[in-house]
């Protein structure tokens, strides 16, 4: 077997990381958003905000068997790496799934890092390979969906009407794609807000945001063609900004949407904040993404005030991932 780097331009190579990748979801758990080759090359070029992974495909003659991730943070959590491993269905119980941890171990200990970590389903077969390898589950992430077309928008509107009345100090700004240049301080300190949810038993520092960082978030998902929407609460009296909720709408699949963060300043919380700007994100991508039929968010287990929200805007579980760290 030979594990090879995969560059972007390689459209063959790409291509065959979705083919395994596609493989092993549709037998695992089908429901779970997979890449195209032109999402996956766009991940390798610009990552969530121009800190792309590394990739790696493990070919058996000219057979592609498995895909290796690997990400390497660079704004923070500099001693660690994230690993990903995915054997197509037919070449499972080789051994094929343990070379590529054991590569993706390498990698991380030739980046001079120390710890590492990979998520996985919550299946039988994903905690055995975690414990054969060592590794020791420290968190739990679940993927919710919300199903738009049968989403109750009486709901929707009846939410967005009382967190209004609750929030009737803020007024709310939607902005699509690059924040206005007066705003982007202020949107720091609202992005940081995202630290409080919780991280469990993971050795994670937290994330640290400049200006730079959110307008390399800007350019990465401009580049990678997604459209972002941003809802946005900010203090009438003081002009401070409170809170913020982000979905990216796919444009080569303008019916998928993906929430990219919802946070609330500790100073503005208690008046229904999440809950005005996730209804009126919903409410608005109802009028500009006509195509749009599913939002996938991600939250720990853990994270009890946001799953209610979720949970009362109709969000169903897709799946369940366990999260595992080892030290090298």
């Amino acid at each position: 077997m030979k594990i090879i780097k995969l560059s972007p331009d390689d459209e063959v190579g790409c291509a065959e990381a979705v083919a395994v990748d596609s493989a092993g979801w549709k037998l695992d758990c089908p429901e779970v958003v997979q890449h195209t080759p032109r999402t996956f090359a766009n991940m390798l070029r610009y990552g969530w905000d121009l800190e792309p992974p590394q990739a790696y495909l493990a070919r058996e003659g000219d057979t592609a068997v498995g895909v290796l991730t690997v990400d390497v943070p660079q704004y923070e959590n500099t001693n660690l790496t994230w690993i990903d491993v995915k054997v197509h269905p037919d070449h499972r119980g080789r051994g094929i799934g343990s070379a590529l941890i054991e590569y993706g171990e390498q990698v991380t200990r030739d980046l001079g890092r120390t710890l590492t970590g990979f998520g996985g389903l919550d299946l039988p077969k994903a905690e055995a390979f975690a414990q054969r390898h060592g590794y020791e589950q420290k968190a739990i992430e679940v993927n919710r969906r919300q199903d738009l077309a049968g989403l109750d928008w009486g709901l929707v509107q009846r939410t967005y009407d009382e967190s209004l009345a609750a929030a009737s100090a803020y007024e709310l700004l939607k902005v699509t794609g690059p924040l206005p240049a007066d705003m982007l301080d202020g949107m720091v300190a609202v992005t940081e807000s995202i630290n409080d949810a919780p991280k469990d038993d993971l050795d994670m520092e937290d994330d640290v945001y400049s200006p730079e960082r959110l307008r390399a978030y800007e350019e990465a998902q401009a580049k990678s063609e997604r459209t972002v929407y941003r809802v946005i609460a900010r203090r009438k009296d003081t002009g401070d900004l409170a809170g913020h909720t982000v979905v990216a709408v796919e444009r080569e699949r303008p019916y998928i949407g993906e929430q990219h963060d919802t946070a609330v300043s500790r100073d503005h919380r208690g008046h229904r904040l999440g809950a005005l700007l996730k209804s009126a994100m919903l409410l608005w991508l109802r009028d500009e993404e006509a195509a749009l039929t599913q939002i996938d968010t991600w939250n720990a287990e853990s994270n009890g005030h946001m799953i209610g929200i979720n949970e009362a805007l109709n969000y169903r579980i897709v799946a369940r991932f366990l999260n595992y760290q080892k030290s090298l």
